[in-house]
């Protein structure tokens, strides 16, 4: 009955992994693609650029492939990608066209949240629509903000997607003070205040990822940082400005390499290098609870590409330790605590997170979704609303659901490697939206992870 059931579903195009138990270390060294975010801010910014950009290290998944296939809809022309290399010849700020379809984002919230801040700006119509999980996400964070500036968009009664925008004929400028700490609602409004007559600003309560600001340095635009206190800052542009082409080196994204940073710290004997990662401080909050729980985690041969910090990783086994994560840390790993619950699960001790509701309203609600795996692969959790406490031991194997979220598959199929039974992942083929060859690099490493 189990096979013809997965049979089923497999012929639904439904992917399932299957992640077995390994006996040997991980070994090698690999690049994992692009990173995700910095992907993103590159196709927007290039296309708003005035003349010709190269990518190159673009991450080719569906996500990013959306945000491209966007401004094509709008009169973009692109060549490529073709093995991470895009030419993008830019239109100018004003050079956008009115699309004669809905953009569709598929799975990408980063893209719709920031598209919002880029079409606010616009005089024509447009529509922001998405898959069957974004399509429950939050975007009132975005079009409250933005309506303030004198946007016209709305989302459903719900304040999900879809998102209609009205064309308007300029944005006024805002001191906007974030709710939460959130790298793309502060994106947007700052994208949006691009076209703004003012300074637009944005105050963070605590330090979120800072690739939009990056990039715009990048492509010749000022963006200015003030900061307040040891968290929070103030980021402010001026509108009006030009966007100045350029070429852009996406560094490999630490959000995918993060898997193997934890599957080396935990499979006995392993020793592994990820290559040419980028380790922006925003971005590195899995690296410090890594150390903070015991973890061998070393940053080789360091440099600076196109304003981003990036390094070689080294990352040795060690047996972990269950540690208090703290809430300042949130911020910089909202991406891997997915992964993070799979090093608590193997530490000794029990491992607390809090101040993660941010978790509820991801790809999934990722609190409930690893409790879930996490207690149908035989280990002990408690489910807290803005986190969970994680009594590390055995890994036992099972089932689990993934959710639709490519971050809940890939942290279980890290932990099958683990477990005293094969683990079975339901529901992985949104893998492609940001690791598109997880599982080619798996098996290169030494995991046994089939489809």
């Amino acid at each position: 009955m189990e096979s013809t059931e997965k049979l089923a579903k497999t012929m639904s195009h439904e992917l399932i992994y299957t992640s077995t138990p390994i006996s040997s270390a991980l070994t090698g060294s690999v690049r994992v693609p692009g990173d995700k975010s910095i992907s993103h801010r590159a196709v927007m910014l290039s296309s708003l650029a005035t003349g010709t950009s190269k990518i190159s290290g673009l991450l080719e998944g569906n996500d990013v492939l959306a945000t491209l296939g966007a401004f094509r809809a709008m009169g973009v022309e692109a060549e490529g990608p073709v093995n991470g290399e895009l030419t993008v010849h830019g239109v100018g700020m004003r050079g956008l066209q009115a699309p004669e379809i809905d953009l569709d984002m598929g799975n990408a919230g980063t893209a719709m949240r920031l598209m919002s801040g880029i079409l606010a700006a616009q005089q024509f119509a447009s529509k922001l629509v998405g898959d069957e999980s974004l399509s429950k996400r939050p975007m009132r964070r975005v079009t409250v903000p933005l309506t303030a500036m004198g946007a016209r968009c709305v989302a459903d009664e719900n304040g999900c997607p879809p998102i209609h925008i009205r064309g308007v004929d300029a944005l006024e400028p805002i001191d906007y003070k974030l709710p939460m700490a959130s790298a793309q609602i502060k994106s947007a409004v700052l994208l949006a205040g691009l076209f703004a007559d003012g300074r637009t600003s944005v105050t963070e309560p605590a330090p979120t990822r800072d690739h939009t600001e990056r990039m715009l340095r990048a492509f010749g635009y000022a963006c200015d940082v003030e900061a307040r206190n040891g968290l929070s800052s103030t980021i402010s542009v001026d509108g009006g400005g030009e966007l100045v082409a350029t070429n852009i080196d996406v560094p490999a994204d630490i959000s995918s390499a993060a898997f193997f940073l934890v599957a080396a710290s935990i499979i006995p004997e392993s020793k592994i290098i990820l290559n040419h990662v980028g380790i922006n401080p925003t971005r590195t909050g899995v690296i410090e609870i890594l150390r903070q729980m015991g973890g061998d985690v070393q940053f080789l041969n360091q440099r600076d590409i196109g304003g981003e910090p990036v390094a070689d990783i080294q990352v040795s086994a060690q047996q972990l330790k269950g540690v208090d994560i703290s809430p300042e840390l949130i911020p910089l790993a909202i991406d891997e605590i997915p992964v993070i619950c799979i090093a608590a699960a193997c530490a000794e001790g029990v491992t607390r997170i809090t101040g993660a509701e941010e978790l509820r309203h991801k790809e999934s609600d990722r609190i409930s979704a690893v409790v879930e795996g996490l207690r149908n692969v035989g280990v002990e959790v408690v489910e807290h609303k803005d986190g969970m406490e994680i009594t590390g031991g055995k890994i036992i194997g099972g089932d689990v659901e993934s959710a639709h979220d490519h971050r809940i598959a890939m942290a279980f199929a890290v932990a099958g490697a683990v477990a005293e039974q094969e683990i079975t992942i339901n529901d992985c083929q949104n893998v492609a939206t940001s690791f598109p060859n997880f599982i080619e690099l798996s098996t290169e490493l030494g995991l046994d992870i089939t489809i």
